[in-house]
């Protein structure tokens, strides 16, 4: 028999059900092979909600899980994480259809009515969607028929592959069982005490003792699975298109006219980015040229943004690079690459505030200038104590950090990567140095001050390195050192000495 539907309604239903465990070996790729299984909390119980291991199931208690499968690989359930992901691989399928609605918590509907000749007929197509999902990493089910529950009732029953005919709905629905129409649980054991297994048994009933006995939610479903009755679905909305296009009436030649255009491309796209919650990291010019020749220009930024007024500068120097030859007649400017960008909390005076975003501009501008691949970072301040873990290399664009825990303590101008170990003669044996050897030179010492006690930072993953005494001291020769003693709460052992620092 063909599918092939004409201008038939059609559906596609997928279902994910083991949405929450692909994503998270999407993630891990370490959890490949192993079973793994996600849990929430019911009450005073905990049970499993998403499982891919032999032997268990959904809703079975999770200390029972555990004693079956002690190698049973567990993460905590993530409901609006995986409404989230849902939401994406909605708009990722638009690719297959413009209609696109969700089923949730597992699964989509495809309104692919007129769109099956694309793909070279419905048994092609539903195929394609299938292995389409599978590269992605998401194991599915895919089922087509003549309306969208009739689809969705045949991968919940466990079917997948399956082109219902035209008109072939009722009688395809009759076979499953009463589960696959997601009845509440009641209901569905009523059914069944009732000898009514089937969606067929079911069907074949009067339907005022079934309204009397078992209420509405049961009518709605059998009739929505039927195709009496189509069900209101919840559409996917395509996200905004993040580009701007300007088509001109004579074409453009001088750079004065381009630069207005560009001008005006990017108040158009920096309005949508706004609109979306999004900044743009990569963006493509592309401009037309009456000839049919068309140029590309690409921008990277260091950090997402949607400032007109600086994304401006930074097209300045690149638009040189244009050749208008007979000029262009059209110009569409892209984000190829966007972040999300909420508002941000303002930290201080605004001046102050106004001062790190004309920082954040021009580091952009440096980036820019010298290359995107180019490694730039800054040094920061950190929250430790300890010498060389005080100051770190980060991300540029990482927002300051202003840790509380520094003192006004004097400290060395130039810390040794690598401390040199000191032979030291010390007048008393808790004492400062008096005499010191460094490069084979015996150095008296003039003036010394300290110690300064610091002790391993308990809370951080180093808390058993042995404490410190830093002193600075000054040799006759004027050389002014920061030096480190180490073993004094180990009595057993003698007292080593380091040099850590250069004070001048």
């Amino acid at each position: 028999m063909r599918g092939d539907s004409g201008n038939a309604r059609r559906f596609v239903a997928v279902q994910l059900p083991w949405l929450a465990v692909d994503a998270l070996r999407r993630r891990e790729p370490s959890l490949a092979g192993q079973a793994i299984a996600t849990w929430q909390a019911v009450g005073n119980r905990r049970v499993l909600v998403c499982v891919d291991a032999p032997h268990l199931h959904a809703k079975q208690a999770l200390a029972d899980a555990q004693a079956m499968l002690p190698d049973l690989v567990l993460r905590a359930a993530d409901p609006p994480g995986e409404a989230d992901l849902l939401q994406r691989l909605g708009h990722w399928a638009l690719r297959f259809t413009p209609i696109v609605a969700l089923d949730a918590p597992n699964g989509l509907i495809l309104d692919v009515s007129g769109c099956t000749d694309l793909f070279g007929g419905e048994r092609t197509m539903l195929a394609e969607v299938e292995r389409c999902f599978g590269r992605a990493g998401y194991r599915a089910r895919v089922a087509m028929a003549g309306n969208a529950d009739a689809a969705a009732a045949m991968v919940r029953a466990g079917f997948s592959g399956v082109v219902v005919p035209v008109g072939g709905d009722l009688a395809a629905i009759g076979a499953l069982p009463v589960a696959a129409l997601r009845l509440p649980g009641e209901i569905a054991t009523g059914l069944a005490r009732l000898g009514l297994l089937t969606v067929g048994d079911v069907l074949r009933q009067p339907r005022a003792p079934l309204t009397r006995r078992f209420g509405r939610p049961l009518l709605d479903a059998l009739d929505f699975a039927s195709g009496a009755r189509a069900r209101p679905l919840t559409l996917v909305r395509p996200p905004p298109a993040l580009l701007a296009v300007r088509a001109f009436l004579e074409p453009i030649v001088t750079r004065p006219a381009i630069d207005r255009a560009v001008d005006a491309l990017l108040d158009e796209l920096c309005a949508t980015l706004e609109e979306s919650g999004s900044g743009a990291r990569r963006l493509s010019l592309l401009a037309f040229r009456v000839d049919g020749d068309v140029q590309e220009v690409a921008l990277g930024i260091g950090s997402s943004s949607r400032d007109a007024a600086h994304l401006r500068r930074l097209f300045a120097e690149p638009l040189g690079t244009l050749q208008p030859d007979l000029g262009f007649e059209r110009m569409i400017l892209r984000a190829t690459e966007t972040n999300a960008l909420q508002a941000r909390q303002l930290i201080g005076s605004l001046g102050v505030a106004a001062l790190a975003g004309e920082q954040q501009r021009m580091l952009s501008e440096l980036i820019d200038r010298i290359g995107q691949r180019a490694v730039v970072w800054r040094v920061a301040a950190t929250g430790s104590h300890w010498p060389e873990d005080s100051v770190a290399m980060v991300d540029p664009y990482a927002t300051p950090e202003e840790p509380d825990v520094w003192e006004d303590r004097r400290r060395p101008v130039r810390l040794l990567p690598q401390p040199k170990e000191l032979a030291v003669l010390a007048e008393v044996p808790d004492g400062p140095p008096a005499r010191l050897r460094l490069d084979g030179r015996v150095h008296r010492i003039r003036h010394a001050a300290g110690p300064e006690r610091l002790e391993p930072e308990w809370w951080g993953d180093k808390h058993d390195r042995p404490r410190r005494d830093y002193f600075r001291v000054e040799t006759e020769e004027g050389s002014r050192l920061w030096v480190c003693r180490l073993g004094m709460d180990l009595p057993s052992a003698p007292a080593r000495w380091f040099l850590h620092g250069v004070m001048n």
